[in-house]
């Protein structure tokens, strides 16, 4: 998953970028207002982290003019303004939660998964589910059929992203814009190879295989 995250305060955002990195996201990180307006109108994110008080725009004038351009991506203010007039106006602004400074991570994560959630269509349960197989995002552990699998960190992501869209066809293009923090050539291999090794692990000791290659598309997590 792709998040955007808007803080001008340094240690902060690496912080939270080394958080979020490490529990598979990929992540932008800008620290001012008038780059992440542009970031979110050329690229395509799952989730916002936004602070209020930033240079260029503030926050709430930047999701105004978010929202005011029909993105729909959730997004989760984090701000040391603890007011509930500040409260208010993030929320009339256009936020979906509100997280005050000082926070703790796990916390932030879990808000952010549920928002996520919520915008794909689902309950805010932080466990997924395809036929036998199962995610638990906040343990960061999988199982088929009640067994335990193993994946590294670029396994784990791939495949949650394919469980988030499970039964919609991924293409190559949206599988390297969502699983790696930067953009890849197209025509690399890279998304083969990864898909071959998450195939290993996910359908080779299974009778009924979840993922699926549609050629010259892309691929999708279904069970048959």
């Amino acid at each position: 998953m792709r998040v955007l995250f808007v803080e001008d305060d340094r240690e902060i955002a690496r912080f939270v970028e080394k958080g979020l990195t490490e529990s598979s996201f990929a992540v932008d990180h800008v620290c001012d207002g008038i780059e992440a307006y542009r970031m979110i109108s050329t690229g395509s994110y799952d989730a916002l982290i936004i602070d209020i008080m930033l240079p260029g725009i503030d926050g709430i004038e930047l999701i105004r003019r978010i929202r005011a351009k029909n993105v729909d991506t959730p997004i989760l203010i984090l701000s040391a303004k603890s007011a509930l007039d500040d409260k208010i106006e993030g929320f009339k602004a256009g936020t979906d939660d509100y997280l005050t400074k000082p926070f703790s991570f796990s916390e932030l994560l879990m808000r952010l998964l549920a928002l996520i959630r919520r915008s794909k269509g689902s309950s805010a349960s932080t466990v997924l589910r395809v036929g036998d197989l199962q995610m638990d995002l906040l343990a960061r552990t999988v199982k088929r059929a009640g067994r335990d699998i193993e994946l590294q960190p670029r396994e784990y992501s791939l495949l949650e992203y394919l469980m988030q869209n499970a039964g919609n066809v991924v293409t190559k293009t949206m599988i390297l814009e969502h699983v790696w923090d930067y953009h890849f050539d197209p025509q690399t291999n890279v998304v083969d190879v990864l898909v071959h090794r998450l195939r290993s692990k996910v359908d080779r000791d299974f009778d009924t295989k979840l993922i699926h290659t549609i050629r010259g598309v892309g691929y999708v997590l279904k069970v048959a």
